[in-house]
């Protein structure tokens, strides 16, 4: 009898770690590049309305056509496990491998390039909120994981992007006021279960989270806050074009092919922490595969290695840099770490990316991998141009998770005071 009750507690305790985990992306390993979610034959971040189609690709630089599997599983606002079993949330099922693969083409590096679109035959998914997606291997062992979310549009969520109203960083920093409208939806306890996740460019790494409104007006829902909705200006992403692999450009200096791959040095990039504002259109940091020589850019596009030179003297030994963008999903890994180079002066590291157009930029970061905004080698400038959402979660009385009822959409350009 004692047995048998501490099976029970023990099998209670499993259930309620396993539904309180929290969800983390997995970083992909070596031989995995270029993975993207896709709508429209376009690279887009990763949000999307309930229904609508999307997928997510990657490359597999082994070539070896692997066997790949994916598991989808539902979170909460704070990537926790939902309260929904698998068949609430998703019709069909997942575990299954994924069918769509095809070799390169006419590339020195072999790669297979993997694609899965949903909703599929196999899996639909009935519900909104956030989603983790994780690739295994034929182990069942994680390869990587990552983030999404699916909304509903129920409510709309009207955004102006103003410049700081605090005077030490009006010049630095942009400012989200927005509110949330409601025509049918009469919200229930709004502090309590109306929740916000704000983007700058979509980079789920610095979201700004657990904001409340600060009054309503009827069933619309305010926020006017002076610096709970703020983010760093930073600066325009800087890029790079090698959409014809073996030509030298305005970004690149020289092309090789030495080990046998093409290897693309760029032009050493200087600091501009202390450089005046230059209006420099950028993708606010997406990526474009793209060989102007191809038909099929998803599997003829070639890959080299980028060798990235920065020259920031104040930085120097200070604090580790790294290279991303929506290319690596902004990972602070190892990977994009860069190395100081006495000799030379400068930083220096070689990452391999996918040919075509690539938004890239430099942070700092601590020990812990914490970025540090305030003090950005670029600089930060209340003119920059950025991409912001709000995305709006809510749960109901008596609910078991968090829909997303509705996004809003602002662009900085429109910057007003």
């Amino acid at each position: 009898m004692f047995k048998a009750l501490w099976l029970n507690i023990s099998l209670i305790l499993i259930s309620f770690v396993t539904f309180a985990q929290m969800e983390k992306e997995i970083d992909p390993p070596f031989n995995i590049k270029t993975i993207t979610f896709v709508q429209n034959n376009q690279n887009s971040i990763a949000l999307f309305g309930l229904n609508d189609p999307f997928e997510i690709q990657f490359d597999d630089l082994y070539g070896n056509e692997a066997n790949y599997y994916y598991e989808i599983v539902h979170c909460n606002y704070d990537w926790k496990h939902s309260d929904l079993s698998k068949n609430e949330y998703l019709q069909g099922f997942d575990g299954i491998r994924i069918q769509e693969y095809t070799n390169s083409l006419n590339t020195l590096q072999l790669y297979s390039h993997y694609r899965i679109g949903f909703p599929n035959k196999n899996t639909q998914l009935l519900v909104s909120g956030n989603y983790m997606i994780k690739i295994l291997n034929e182990d069942r062992e994680v390869v990587f994981s990552r983030k999404f979310m699916l909304f509903e549009n129920i409510v709309s969520v009207p955004m102006q992007i103003k410049r700081a109203r605090t005077l030490n960083t009006i010049n630095f920093k942009q400012n989200i006021d927005f509110s949330i409208k409601s025509p049918n939806l009469l919200f229930q306890s709004p502090l309590q279960n109306v929740k916000v996740l704000l983007l700058q460019n979509g980079k789920l790494n610095e979201a700004i989270t657990n904001i409340k409104p600060m009054y309503t007006i009827g069933n619309d829902l305010i926020y006017k806050y002076d610096s709970e909705t703020q983010f760093w200006g930073g600066n325009e992403f800087l890029y790079f074009e090698n959409k014809i692999i073996r030509a030298v450009n305005n970004f690149i200096a020289r092309v090789d092919s030495n080990n046998g791959v093409y290897n693309a040095h760029l032009y050493t990039d200087n600091a501009r922490i202390n450089k005046t504002y230059t209006y420099n259109p950028d993708t606010n940091g997406n990526f474009v595969p793209l060989n102007v020589n191809a038909f099929n850019n998803a599997i003829e596009a070639d890959y080299s290695w980028v060798f990235f030179t920065l020259s920031a003297p104040s930085f120097y030994e200070k604090k580790n840099v790294y290279v991303n963008g929506m290319f690596n999903n902004y990972a602070i890994s190892d990977e994009n770490k860069m190395e100081y180079n006495q000799e030379k002066g400068i930083y220096e590291k070689a990452i391999m990316i996918k040919q075509g157009f690539t938004n890239y930029q430099y942070v700092v970061a601590d020990v812990n991998k914490k970025i540090d905004y305030e003090n950005a080698i670029d600089g930060n400038f209340s003119q920059t141009e950025n991409n912001y959402f709000a995305i709006i979660y809510y749960r109901e009385n008596n609910q078991r998770y968090d829909r997303i009822i509705g996004k809003g959409v602002a662009n900085s350009e429109e910057i007003t005071n």
